[in-house]
């Protein structure tokens, strides 16, 4: 069985594959920070939510109409400190709350934590409309302070400009935010000298930062790394290390992983051969939703290879991975063969988690 090529070795696939789309948009999406929304009406008290001074806050260009996600910051208190009261209203929904609490501490205390709170809560709209704008005086704030999540965030959004310099500036960022602990900018930093557009392309430098965020446990670096030492890109090739590294990514929920995980196990490339381990593993990354892992299952459904054959269950999957735009010409005809009414079973399977193309 090849290695997954999904619409994805070509097309960005949630880690360090694909390379078509352009590099701000792709770096600022597998970063995880989540998509981007459309700027909304200014909040109406700017004032109580505005820094109250931000001296050598990062001078970038102007405003993005819209803020990338980055989600919550990850400290609020040091082990064994009762949690930051603005970061457990934040944790209870208390949105509101946790904005005016953040901007209090941040006016106060300078604290760069708070700041990226009171942040994030702006430029997503919790508790208040999104103000793309005041939020981003708030990142940079924080990051002048050195906060390793604001200069991450900060990263993407200038890493999605058309500006040359502001790439640059970006570049910097995440190497700041990577050198202070941040993992998803060490792996966009791995992109970058990987990809070679904004950055000399360097495959060794890229796994050098990869390993950063592997260390981390940073389930898109841990895949990464793994896919440059199956192929000797920057490292040696290694099978065994990239069959482990799969496997940690595979445990902390990485579905691409998983899916690779089981072609190499189906293999036995650097791991004992095993078909029926592989299916289990198919089969974990197709409840995931992944259309490569439903695409191999319907194969081993098909042939009874690894679990037992089952051209229902195997029509059932192969539509699911088609409804993601999947094809796979060889299981067209196994759906063609079946009656109506095996047809209609196949469908009923996944009509609760996906929609079934019309046949």
């Amino acid at each position: 069985m090849r290695p997954a090529r999904p619409p994805g070795r070509h097309m960005a696939r949630s880690l360090a594959r694909g390379w078509a789309i352009p590099v701000g948009l792709l770096l600022a999406h597998l970063a995880g920070v989540g998509p981007w929304g459309a700027a909304q009406a200014q909040s109406p008290s700017l004032a109580a939510t505005s820094p109250a001074a931000t001296p050598g806050a990062a001078k970038t260009a102007a405003p993005n109409p819209a803020v990338p996600r980055m989600g919550p910051p990850r400290t609020m208190a040091p082990s064994g400190v009762d949690p930051d009261p603005a970061f457990t209203a934040y944790q209870r929904g208390r949105y509101r709350t946790a904005l005016d609490l953040a901007v209090s501490r941040a006016n106060a205390q300078g604290d760069p934590v708070s700041m990226t709170l009171a942040a994030e809560l702006l430029s997503q709209g919790y508790g208040v409309r999104q103000n793309p704008t005041v939020a981003r005086e708030w990142y940079e704030a924080a990051a002048a302070k050195g906060n390793p999540d604001a200069l991450f965030t900060l990263g993407a959004i200038l890493m999605a400009s058309p500006s040359a310099a502001n790439k640059d500036q970006a570049v910097d960022f995440f190497r700041r935010a990577a050198e202070n602990g941040n993992a998803r900018a060490a792996y966009n930093l791995g992109l970058v000298y990987l990809q070679g557009q904004v950055a000399p392309k360097e495959p060794a430098i890229a796994a050098e930062w990869f390993k950063r965020g592997a260390e981390s446990d940073q389930p898109d670096a841990l895949y990464a790394l793994a896919t440059l030492y199956r192929d000797g890109n920057g490292v040696p090739q290694d099978p065994v290390e990239s069959a482990r590294l799969l496997q940690r990514a595979s445990e902390i929920g990485n579905d691409v992983a998983t899916t690779e995980l089981a072609i190499v196990v189906f293999n036995g490339t650097g791991v004992p051969k095993d078909e029926e381990r592989a299916a289990a593993l198919f089969r974990k990354a197709a409840l995931q939703g992944n259309a490569i892992a439903q695409n191999r299952y319907a194969r081993i459904l098909s042939a009874g290879r690894g679990a037992p054959k089952d051209v229902i269950a195997a029509a059932s999957w192969h539509l699911a991975a088609k409804a993601q735009k999947l094809d796979d010409p060889m299981l067209d005809k196994l759906v063609a063969s079946l009656t109506p009414e095996q047809r209609a079973q196949a469908q009923t399977r996944i009509k609760p988690w996906t929609p079934a193309p019309a046949y």
